[in-house]
């Protein structure tokens, strides 16, 4: 199987440290396995070295928001189901992130300086929204970073606070400052309206404190500042990546408007230059998958899957629908065989040679056809991972 899609830490994770999820993904026999950190990748070099000690070929990847301007007014939703005109794009095989170009370590710097001054100032609100309901946390995003830093043995440099490391921190010293009696009361009261959460239930806890306090129109909501979908796509080339849409499905109801009718995506998609595609489908409903991913593939693109691991479920390493039914056969052949594809792509650009896309995001043109690149690409991946693995064990 294989899984190109998951969050390590220091990001937002259901894994404490790269060797819980390498080890997780050895044992359920993921044979591939992607990493898709955002915006800080010095977790890379250990992870694949752990991976390639217990027989698992390593990916590289991103993910990115950006913000479709002309959509945002206009209440459109893309593959984000709350925020009209926020979009989301990966970066797969990416392989310069440990000495990235200029133009890529431009792109890095601006959406880190908008994230850090955005979590400065959430965690300030959440600070006064709880010290107003009788609970002083004495936290600010430095003391977040520390929290982080010491469970998770990493540098302090390379720690980028997302929403969830705020809510996680906020549950943490709520539950040492309020007995398990008085929380669904202090909760309710902090809130300004009831809280239905298991007092005792760390992730449910969270969850309020994000869906109550952080999202848009709450009391520590801060808009976010994006870089635009150009810039995002720029990033992932300018990384040697192959830009991939992450396809959200049903795991929004309705479906967002940007991905219904499906012909229009897949038109839309090819129109800007974007060749590969995304799934995690524990998101979704398995016929709806089916139909998207086939959809998707019989128009000539690379299909990919994985399980994100960016919350405290740690769910299995291999990509299941949701209810936890299988995914169907054929379409796990197709998730199987992007990943090769991707390894192929990530092994050419590292050596030098035009992969699965070139730097301007255009399609290798030695082939003839789609179907005849995918094919190859997926062969040549197939061989690369079996050829690298033999030498690893051999």
């Amino acid at each position: 199987a294989a899984n190109v899609h998951i969050h390590l830490p220091p990001n937002f994770s259901a894994f404490e440290c790269v060797d819980q999820a390498v080890d997780l993904a050895a044992r359920q026999d993921v044979c591939i396995l992607g990493a898709s950190n955002y915006y800080d990748f010095s977790v890379y070099a250990p992870f694949a070295e752990r991976c390639l000690g217990r027989g698992i070929y390593p990916l590289f990847g991103l993910e990115i928001i950006a913000l479709v301007e002309d959509l945002k007014p206009a209440g459109v939703l893309i593959n984000d189901p709350g925020n009209p005109g926020k979009m989301y794009l990966c970066g797969k095989g990416i392989v310069r992130f440990a000495d990235p170009t200029a133009e890529a370590r431009s792109i890095l710097e601006a959406i880190r300086a908008h994230d850090e001054e955005r979590m400065r100032r959430m965690t300030a609100l959440l600070a006064k929204i709880f010290a107003a309901g009788g609970v002083e946390t004495g936290l600010d995003d430095t003391r977040i970073i520390e929290r982080i830093v010491l469970r998770q043995g990493v540098d302090r440099g390379i720690v980028t606070l997302q929403e969830r490391h705020l809510a996680q921190a906020f549950q943490e010293e709520f539950f040492q400052r309020v007995r398990p009696a008085q929380r669904r009361a202090t909760l309710s009261r902090i809130f300004g309206r009831s809280s239905q959460a298991d007092p005792d239930n760390h992730v449910q806890v969270q969850n309020e404190i994000r869906s109550h306090l952080m999202k848009v129109g709450k009391p520590a909501f801060v808009e976010e500042s994006f870089v635009n979908p150009g810039q995002a796509y720029r990033l992932v080339l300018e990384l040697g990546g192959i830009p991939c849409y992450p396809t959200l499905a049903d795991g929004a109801f309705p479906i967002c408007q940007y991905e219904e009718p499906l012909a229009k995506l897949v038109r839309t998609l090819e129109d800007s230059r974007i060749y590969c595609v995304e799934f995690i489908p524990l998101r979704n409903d398995r016929e709806v998958l089916e139909r998207y991913v086939l959809a998707f593939r019989d128009a000539g693109f690379v299909v990919t899957a994985g399980t994100e691991h960016n919350t405290l479920d740690l769910v299995a390493m291999e990509p299941a629908c949701r209810h936890l039914a299988p995914v169907p056969a054929r379409v796990r052949q197709i998730f199987l065989e992007g990943a090769h594809v991707i390894v192929a792509h990530q092994y050419l650009t590292l050596h030098g040679r035009v992969g699965f896309v070139d730097g301007e995001g255009r399609l290798n043109p030695d082939f003839t056809g789609r179907e005849e690149r995918i094919h190859y690409f997926q062969r040549l991946g197939e061989e690369i991972v079996t050829r690298k693995l033999a030498a690893t064990h051999g």
